[in-house]
């Protein structure tokens, strides 16, 4: 049995949206906005040469293109994203990361204030 090791990197980001729910849904539907952490979660076995999983350095530009395209940004107007929920956020950020990184396994997207995260394993 091969041993896996499981290395992660958090960035964070602020944006505003709208949502359309129905519990407080006033104030979801007037643009409002959240401090997100995210992670991306990579799993592995250590490569022999380097002593890593994947060099922390990619992960970190991997990780940078998704962070400016969300960050002060009006999660609305982001074609591909769909309703700005943590959900489709998380979602939103594994299609971005995972075409270059395929030891990417998980991606939580946190709204630390309030204690709310959501985790996508992947399709």
């Amino acid at each position: 049995m091969t041993a896996l090791h499981e290395i992660t990197k958090d960035f964070r980001f602020d944006a505003a949206h709208t949502l359309i729910r129905e519990i407080a849904a006033e104030g979801s539907r007037r643009i409002h906005g959240h401090s997100y952490r995210a992670q991306v979660a990579l799993r592995g076995s250590v490569d022999p040469t380097s002593g890593m999983v994947a060099d922390m350095g990619l992960v970190e530009q991997l990780v940078e293109g998704a962070r400016e395209t969300l960050d002060h940004r009006f999660l609305d107007e982001i074609n591909d994203l769909g309703p700005a929920t943590m959900e489709n956020l998380a979602s939103w950020i594994w299609r971005k990361v995972k075409p270059e990184c395929p030891q990417l396994v998980r991606v939580t997207v946190f709204r630390d204030s309030a204690g709310e995260s959501c985790s996508y394993w992947g399709e």
